[in-house]
């Protein structure tokens, strides 16, 4: 039975961990932290989930866009699951836009990401696949891969001045 997780806040010292390899997709282990994944991501206004959010030290993250209170104009997508996800850059081209994050609460800032990718990753049936991702999704993407590496969205800030509070946030931008 899923569950949804408490969300592991910046300060943590598993966010800045690297997550390990996922050896064997099919253990129950596995399919227990991606369905509470699923359960915790499916809660909250969050439109992407690392399992090191969750606690977990394991290379799985969840795509899942749709329109929330937080982002109002993101493109509804069935949820992903990526394990053991890799990507490569397309489009040498980066874009600057807001991000937030589920592990830090009350804050949003610029971040440049490239606007395309080519993504690497094994599905829940440990299935090899191949996507290209672009835009929005290709940022999510990005983002959350971060997780995996002991990286926070705030790492890539270039200026302090490219952070607000998200009540700032929500009175200058949406």
């Amino acid at each position: 039975m899923h569950q949804i997780r408490p969300i592991v806040e910046l300060g943590d010292p598993r966010l800045r961990q690297e997550a390990m390899v996922v050896e064997r997709v099919f253990e129950n282990a596995v399919i227990n932290i991606i369905s509470d994944m699923e359960a915790t991501l499916a809660s909250t206004d969050g439109v992407g989930l690392a399992a090191p959010q969750i606690g977990e030290s394991y290379q799985i993250i969840i795509i899942g866009s749709r329109p929330t209170d937080r982002y109002p104009l993101a493109p509804q997508m069935d949820p992903i699951v990526m394990i053991n996800p890799n990507f490569t850059v397309t489009n040498e081209h980066c874009e600057k836009d807001w991000e937030g994050c589920l592990s830090i609460p009350g804050i949003r800032a610029l971040v440049p990401r490239y606007t395309e990718i080519q993504v690497d990753y094994q599905d829940i049936n440990g299935l090899w696949l191949h996507v290209h991702l672009s835009g929005f999704i290709a940022r999510v993407f990005q983002h959350e891969f971060d997780h995996l590496i002991g990286h926070v969205y705030l790492d890539r800030v270039e200026s302090s001045l490219d952070i607000v509070s998200e009540k700032m946030f929500r009175e200058l931008y949406v």
